[in-house]
């Protein structure tokens, strides 16, 4: 009961954080239609950080009422050279924003700047990822106990045998130094750090704007499949799915309840489809965090193998 009030606490604050600070807004048309890229089919955003370089975009922001000339140019952008739209903006979009202009002007790749940064931030999460990876090994471990107390107890309703039941529950998580909570506080922490890299995407033209061997940033891949490119959209989400199908492989925590065991399967098909309808370089941003968790993961479960032996 403890933990489902932390978590609902948490939950709540989120929320709060989002519900109260600033977020992207859609482009509308004087009939608030929302203003499309025809060279893209991308969805423009209303409340960008800096201008945009291509001139056909630049005039779709000018005719539909946005002053270009009041925001800095995206090779000059800076956390503060806008002005103040929200906590969540300041806090997360804008430095992030800024983080991957500056890093791709250097590198000549904003794409390239999105894959270093993702794995610079797994790095410096590292610690906590790490935990999680290692909470799910020792779940699988538990897993037989926890089962054998869930047969035990089966068909038993009556509030002494739920007690009981959840106290010997309570003894095997003690016994494998295993806290339910705690994959769900990391959860939480990573999801600030999606929901930025979505708001940076849509909110710097210089980002959306750019074309990685063949890929357009800001387009979907849904859109890239009408391109002359879509095999490399294709491409994309095989890489999205298959990496998020052995993401979700390689941290099952062996869980014996069939609607938890179903989870990560439903997880998977969610973000797949998801996928068809996100922007290409948040696909990147992704998969490259996938494939992290994938080879940690891996390198967690050989360690604890050997620590055994």
């Amino acid at each position: 009961m403890k933990n489902k009030t932390i978590k609902s606490k948490i939950i709540i604050i989120i929320m709060l954080l989002f519900l109260v600070t600033g977020c992207t807004t859609t482009l509308v048309d004087k009939d608030k239609k929302a203003v499309q890229n025809p060279e893209t089919g991308q969805s423009l955003t209303a409340n960008i950080l800096c201008q945009p370089e291509n001139e056909q975009t630049r005039k779709l922001y000018e005719d539909n009422g946005v002053k270009l000339k009041d925001l800095p140019k995206c090779s000059e952008f800076t956390p503060s050279s806008t002005e103040y739209d929200g906590l969540w903006t300041g806090i997360f979009v804008k430095p992030l924003a800024f983080l991957i202009l500056t890093l791709g002007k250097y590198i000549g790749s904003f794409a390239l700047s999105i894959i270093i940064i993702t794995i610079i931030i797994r790095l410096i999460l590292f610690p906590f990822t790490r935990k999680m990876a290692v909470q799910s090994e020792m779940m699988k471990k538990a897993s037989p106990e926890l089962a054998r107390i869930q047969k035990k107890y089966e068909g038993k309703t009556d509030q002494d045998s739920m007690l009981k039941q959840n106290q010997e529950m309570m003894m095997v998580y003690k016994k494998y130094n295993f806290n339910p909570l705690t994959s769900c506080l990391i959860s939480f922490i990573q999801l600030p750090l999606l929901l930025a890299f979505l708001e940076a995407i849509n909110r710097v033209p210089a980002i959306f704007e750019e074309n990685f061997l063949g890929i357009q940033l800001g387009t979907t891949p849904l859109v890239g499949f009408g391109s002359s490119t879509i095999y490399m959209y294709i491409i994309l989400l095989l890489i999205i799915g298959g990496s998020t199908i052995l993401m979700f492989k390689t941290t099952s925590n062996g869980a014996t309840d069939p609607s938890m065991k179903m989870m990560p399967i439903m997880m998977s098909v969610i973000i797949i489809i998801t996928a068809f309808f996100m922007p290409s370089a948040l696909g990147i941003y992704w998969s490259v965090g996938n494939i992290f968790a994938i080879i940690q993961n891996i390198v967690v479960k050989k360690g604890m193998e050997k620590h055994d032996k």
